[in-house]
Parts: C-alpha cells; structure tokens; sequence
C-alpha cells in the first residue's frame, strides 16, 4: 500500500499560523494519509475512532475469507465488521463491494451481504484455471528460482512427508499450501500469483476434501515429489507438465467427491 504525506493545514488570510496541538483521542497515526487539515474531530466518549485504512480493512477481511474464519453464507454484519476491523462502517460499505467485485462476497439489496458459496460445479471450474495459472508458475519457477528458494521449496515437501507419515492429513493439506506457495513465490510472477490468491480464497470450503479421499494423499505427495524434483532440476518443461497433472488429478477427485455426494443428497 502507498502512503501519502499529510497535508499541510491552511494559514488562514493574514492571520499567523498557529500550532497545532494534539489531541489524545483521534489524533492520525503517522504516515495516516488523513493529515492535520482534514483529521476527523476527537470522536465523543464511548466512540472509537477508525484506526485502519480501507486497504488495510481489505486486505484482513480477504485473508479472514481465505482461511476460513469466515466461512461460506456467513452473513457479514457491518457494525460487527467496523469493530472486528477497527475501521467505520463506511469504510466496511467500501471494503464489501471491493470484495464483491473480487467475487469473495455476495451483496443483496435490503439483505445485506455474506461470503460467497461456490459451488461444486464452480470448484471444478476454478480448479482448471488454477491448473493453467500454476503450471505458468511452475515453469517460472524452474527459470528463476533461486538456490534459497529450491531450499525452502524442499523443506516444504519434506514437511509435508512427515506429516504424511503421522497420518496428520489436515497437516499435510495445509503444507500442500504452503509448498504451493512457496513455488509461485518463486516464479516472481506477480498476475499470476495475483490471480491465483483470488481463485484459492473461493475454494476454502473445498479446501480438505480430496486429500481425505483414500488412497489420495500417497498419490499427492508422488505428485508434488515429480514438481519440486523438475523445479530443481531446472527442467521448465516438465515442472509445468508436473503440476498441471497434479491439479487436473485433484480436479478429477474433486469431481468424484461432488458427484458422491449428489447421490446422498447433498451429505457431504
């Protein structure tokens, strides 16, 4: 995020600047782009003043989204959300139709808003420009990783191989993550790493099922094995071809799982 200097306050018309003092309450944090001429007056007793920027409030309530802690058809209310956020409720109105347009929030006239559900049908879809996206990365990743980053990308893979080995499965979906972020971090290839944050938000709720799918996480971590060993070789060709039959495998068990539990009528 850029910050802005605040601006000057105004002398007046022939009248000499007097100094301005501060005040305990209100008062703009500094690198505030709300500077000295536009600061809000001291909120009254019982109020608190906004302490964040809309960017800021953005960027926590996306990350929220992300990692669950708000989950699917949750409503979002805006007076919990402006003292959840530290921000007012203006800014929270700005930060929901930013997230809608991100498609992470759904906005209903005189209902209000609440997290975006996605669909089976819409995972699957996600899933195949996810495949495209990353094996962009994968293939980046093998041109401009670093030796650090080959390190941190290994060290990924052998975590999630301890995990495997524990039966810790929740363990290992979330160093799949990481392993997969640690790669696109690599590929310094910021639209696509861009682009792909925004899809994996939308499959929070997916985020565990094909790894609990028998006989999955074996084939997963060959998977991520054939990826992290083409990265490492420096071999571009065969990391994109690596990930993107790993992603299309978790597209087609995604698939299975959707289709299983249409027939029991929706039970997961």
């Amino acid at each position: 995020m850029t910050e802005f200097p605040p601006k000057e306050a105004p002398t007046g018309r022939g009248r000499p600047r007097r100094a301005r003092q501060p005040t305990a309450v209100g008062q703009p944090e500094p690198g505030d782009p709300a500077g000295p001429s536009n600061a809000p007056a001291p909120p009254t007793a019982g109020r608190r003043g906004p302490n964040r920027s809309a960017d800021e409030a953005y960027d926590r309530l996306r990350q929220q989204i992300h990692r669950g802690e708000l989950m699917p058809n949750e409503r979002l209310i805006e007076v919990e959300l402006a003292n959840r956020l530290q921000v007012s409720r203006a800014t929270v109105r700005t930060v929901l139709v930013r997230l809608a347009q991100d498609g992470l929030v759904v906005l209903t006239p005189n209902r209000g808003a609440h997290v975006r559900l996605v669909t089976e049908e819409e995972a699957v879809e996600i899933l195949q420009v996810r495949a495209v996206l990353e094996a962009l990365t994968a293939r980046q990743a093998a041109l401009n990783a670093t030796a650090r980053e080959i390190s941190t990308i290994r060290r990924a893979l052998a975590r999630m191989a301890r995990k495997l080995e524990q039966d810790d499965l929740l363990g290992y979906s979330e160093g799949n993550a990481k392993l997969h972020a640690a790669i696109i971090a690599a590929s310094r290839h910021e639209t696509a790493a861009r682009l792909i944050t925004g899809l994996r938000a939308q499959l929070v709720r997916f985020q565990y099922r094909t790894i609990l799918v028998p006989g999955r996480p074996t084939l997963s971590f060959e998977e991520h094995t054939a990826i992290v060993e083409a990265i490492a070789a420096r071999d571009p060709d065969a990391a994109e071809a690596a990930m993107r039959r790993h992603l299309g495998h978790v597209e087609s068990t995604l698939t299975r799982t959707a289709t299983a539990i249409r027939r029991r009528g929706g039970r997961a």
